[in-house]
């Protein structure tokens, strides 16, 4: 069975809901911030035109989340399921990013948790592809449980080739 990619998720302090288009303007104004990029591979994510290609990816990928505080209804930032491999039964968790406001721990793990009992009802193991020098994302998924396979693997990221590590979350 092909796993449910764009769910509502509700959680004590967040709603994810399915990206739209219209979202656009709400979530540009989180990803212009450069700092929220600064130690991602993908540095130069808050310029305009960067952005709006990895939105129109997001939208076009079907798997794309706008995440809300639950609280006041505003947008916060996004996340995606992507890259189903049903003969491995994995996916892939990713793509996410959020204000600086909601940074420090509690929201990312209720966002990684929602969306990993979730996906967890459809496929074994949810993969994060994690640039190898963002030591950020790498704390937090190990805080979370992630385990790194060994090796790297290379993406594009900001004009050039950039090596990633692959955290791997299995069913419980």
């Amino acid at each position: 069975m092909a796993p449910e990619r764009q769910p509502m998720l509700e959680g004590a302090l967040v709603v994810l809901r399915p990206s739209t288009p219209a979202d656009w303007d709400a979530l540009y104004a989180v990803a212009s911030d450069p700092l929220v990029w600064e130690v991602h591979p993908a540095h130069d994510r808050w310029q305009e035109p960067v952005f709006r290609a990895y939105f129109d990816a997001g939208i076009a990928s079907g798997g794309a989340l706008t995440i809300l505080d639950k609280a006041t209804g505003t947008v916060i930032g996004a996340s995606r399921f992507d890259n189903w491999d049903e003969a491995a039964d994995e996916i892939e968790i990713g793509w996410t990013y959020l204000a600086r406001a909601y940074w420090g721990g509690v929201y990312n793990r209720e966002i990684k948790r929602l969306m990993l009992d979730h996906i967890h009802r459809f496929v074994r193991t949810a993969v994060f592809t994690v640039g190898a020098g963002n030591v950020r994302s790498r704390r937090a998924m190990e805080k979370i449980g992630g385990v790194a396979r060994p090796g790297t693997v290379d993406r594009m990221m900001a004009g050039e080739m950039k090596p990633h590590l692959i955290y791997e979350i299995h069913r419980p």
